[in-house]
């Protein structure tokens, strides 16, 4: 892309460019986009037009363009606050596994978020999990915020622990209106991530969980005696791959998964999962639909 970037190509922009009509967030920072902002300090923008309904607002017609076309239309403004999408990903060191790396994926679909988000005039902001706790950037509007958005993405690490829950926490505080707060992660961090995610819910965050993992985490192929070091650790288990263990991985897999199912129930949250090797677009398709996987 003319960005500089290669999170995006060319055919995934133009999908992006379809799906980024049905992105839609709920949680709002200012005033609603069919709103003219009340509050002080809050500009107004034109959006587009929409079809007269019955029972709007006669003021709200645009006459100039009845008299064009002799159909009745309304002017729809965005406010510049009225959304804000913010992006935290982690970037421990269990996110440099995987072929493509797990953090590879993650930032993919971070870059393909924000997208949408910029495309819409709407404001995206990277924020990162490592061993910093949390590192942010300024966050970014319309697409030409986009170049500046990618080489934030493109410059991120994967590198030693994060604490996630601590992470998420410290976005929500800094956060001075809420927004949609979307979590790239494998969610291997043994802390009260759910917590922290049911905090950020309360303080009036839409809630999305995009789950990333690698394949041979999906579908682990080991066998025999092994020495497992941890990514971000450096501690070594001894053990013994068998079919029971193998069974016993896969049970705590399927738990993790439906915690996260539970939670996204609850709150009204979103959860994606995807593989670091799959296509991106099904991913990106399901995050817009806001299922849960």
């Amino acid at each position: 892309m003319g960005a500089g970037s290669d999170l995006l190509d060319a055919s995934f922009v133009r999908e992006l460019e379809v799906l980024r009509r049905r992105l839609e967030v709920r949680a709002r920072s200012g005033s609603g986009g069919e709103q003219v902002a009340k509050r002080r300090g809050v500009s107004v923008e034109f959006q587009e037009h929409r079809a007269y309904a019955a029972g709007d607002d006669l003021r709200r017609i645009d006459w100039s363009a009845y008299a064009r076309t002799g159909e009745p239309v309304l002017k729809v403004f965005r406010a510049e606050e009225d959304v804000v999408i913010r992006l935290l990903c982690d970037a421990s060191a269990s996110m440099s596994s995987g072929s493509p790396r797990k953090l590879d994926a993650a930032r993919r679909l971070a870059a393909a978020v924000g997208y949408m988000a910029l495309a819409r005039s709407e404001r995206a902001q990277l924020l990162i999990a490592s061993d910093r706790l949390v590192s942010w950037t300024t966050p970014s509007r319309g697409r030409s915020g986009l170049a500046g958005f990618l080489r934030s993405l493109d410059a991120v690490q994967a590198g030693g622990r994060t604490d996630l829950a601590r992470a998420i926490d410290a976005a929500v505080r800094r956060s001075p209106r809420p927004g949609m707060m979307v979590v790239l992660s494998d969610f291997f961090d043994a802390g009260p991530v759910l917590s922290a995610l049911s905090r950020a819910a309360a303080a009036g965050h839409e809630v999305a969980i995009v789950h990333v993992l690698a394949r041979e985490e999906l579908e682990p192929v080991l066998d025999g005696d092994i020495a497992l070091e941890d990514a971000e650790t450096g501690e070594t288990v001894e053990l013994t791959i068998d079919a029971a263990t193998l069974e016993a991985y896969a049970r705590r897999l399927a738990g993790l998964y439906e915690e996260l199912r539970r939670f996204c129930r609850r709150h009204r949250a979103s959860y994606v999962r995807a593989c670091s090797d799959d296509a991106l677009e099904p991913t990106i398709r399901r995050f817009v639909s806001k299922g849960v996987d």
